[in-house]
């Protein structure tokens, strides 16, 4: 799903550094959402400024080494999990299963109900488990 907020190939003005920051900071962004954290609750996570954790998310500053360990470990992901994907899908085309689950994750974090995400998450499970059974 990063790269589809990624452009990766490299074009003339922008090395391949950058595609890689871009890339690294599209999947911080990706992950952060489906945890359903804001970019202030990331911020605060990694002791950064809200500011800061944009530009990374950006890819306009670059992630040190030892703030990606602290971003990894934030997000319960290992520092692999960011350059997943890198290499082998540079004209990666999300399906749209893909992209209604970023959204389906987007509209979640919305729903500030509790009740209302557990039957969300309910309606999910039971709509899941018939599609099971008639497998």
């Amino acid at each position: 799903m990063a790269t589809a907020l990624v452009k990766s190939q490299t074009t003339p003005g922008r090395s391949r550094a950058q595609d890689v920051d871009r890339y690294v900071g599209a999947r911080m962004r990706e992950r952060r959402i489906m945890l359903g954290l804001t970019q202030q609750q990331m911020a605060e996570l990694i002791g950064v400024t809200y500011q800061q954790a944009h530009k990374y998310e950006k890819g306009i500053n670059r992630i040190a080494a030892g703030r990606l360990y602290t971003i990894a470990h934030a997000l319960g992901v290992d520092v692999g999990y960011f350059f997943e994907g890198m290499e082998g899908e540079r004209n990666f085309k999300p399906t749209p299963q893909q992209r209604m689950l970023l959204e389906l994750a987007r509209n979640f974090i919305s729903v500030t109900n509790r009740r209302h995400q557990e039957a969300l998450c309910n309606l999910a499970r039971a709509l899941a488990a018939t599609e099971e059974e008639s497998s």
